[in-house]
């Protein structure tokens, strides 16, 4: 078994967090959704959107014969609402392509709108049981950290693939467990800012910590500051649609206190371009 499986899947049976995606029976589908809503979304703050999700659209088909604003609606402020929109399409096309039922393959994944290497391998690994190395950000830096000696990951590559395939047992079970731990590892454990390396089930294989924690340049792409940005005003405009839902606002009236005009309109416009909303005779509106 490889160097960090062992440790890596012991430690997970007793640590891992019970979250609905884990459990037995969640399906493709649930698997699908709460990965779409996890990206650069804390997981406190999926669990009840996500329940609520499946709930109102338990299948591709259910979603898919809704209007595209109303999975905008229901998104609520999960943030970087073009991820529902995306969902909502992928759902068209799974609904198109592949008879209503989530694929397994990751090529016909990565063909769905929205989704790329991670989300795709996600599914394919936590819902179908296959074996395939599944890369966040919170598995790069393990990877950096234990294989490599390094405090930070470098950019995202292809070799991260590459790099997380050599950990994985043979054993299907045991491989999807391996991808899992190292992702909620870097979750808790080993985390960005402060990780808790007496904590950590690979202290003893750590090539970091056997290098005395040297420093390295750390590749983050820094969140610009969202109070007074533009997107704080898409969100806001947003919020205002999706009250109003299914009526239109009238385009006057939209943000009419908002501090800065230009910045209102372009918040407009760019939602517009992203398909987030509708302009027809003077009125905005969720897409239908």
């Amino acid at each position: 078994m490889p160097g960090l499986a062992a440790p890596l899947i012991a430690w997970y049976r007793d640590a891992a967090r019970d979250l609905p995606w884990r459990r037995e029976g969640f399906g493709a589908w649930g698997t699908l959704v709460s990965e779409f809503m996890l990206q650069q979304t804390p997981v406190n703050r999926v669990i009840p959107h996500l329940e609520a999700w499946l709930d109102r659209w338990p299948t591709p088909a259910d979603l898919a014969a809704s209007a595209p604003g109303d999975a905008v609606t229901q998104w609520a402020n999960l943030g970087y609402p073009r991820r529902a929109l995306w969902l909502h399409r992928a759902a068209v096309e799974i609904r198109d392509r592949h008879d209503g039922v989530v694929p397994r393959d990751v090529d016909a994944l990565l063909a769905l709108t929205g989704i790329g290497d991670y989300t795709a391998r996600a599914v394919a690994v936590f819902a179908y049981g296959d074996r395939h190395p599944v890369v966040d950000t919170n598995t790069r830096r393990v990877l950096a950290r234990a294989v490599e000696g390094r405090a930070q990951p470098g950019s995202p590559h292809r070799r991260d693939l590459e790099r997380m395939d050599a950990e994985l047992p043979d054993d299907l079970r045991e491989a999807a467990i391996v991808n899992a731990a190292a992702m909620e590892l870097g979750a808790i454990v080993c985390t960005a800012r402060s990780p808790r390396c007496e904590r950590c089930p690979l202290a003893t294989v750590c090539a970091w910590r056997a290098a005395g924690y040297p420093e390295s340049e750390d590749r983050r792409r820094r969140q610009a500051t969202y109070e007074g940005s533009d997107r704080q005003a898409r969100g806001a405009v947003l919020k205002t649609l999706r009250e109003a839902a299914p009526s239109p606002v009238p385009l006057f009236a939209v943000l009419v206190d908002w501090p800065d005009a230009a910045q209102r309109d372009r918040a407009i416009d760019s939602l517009i371009s992203d398909g987030l909303a509708e302009a027809e005779d003077d009125q905005l509106r969720l897409p239908r």
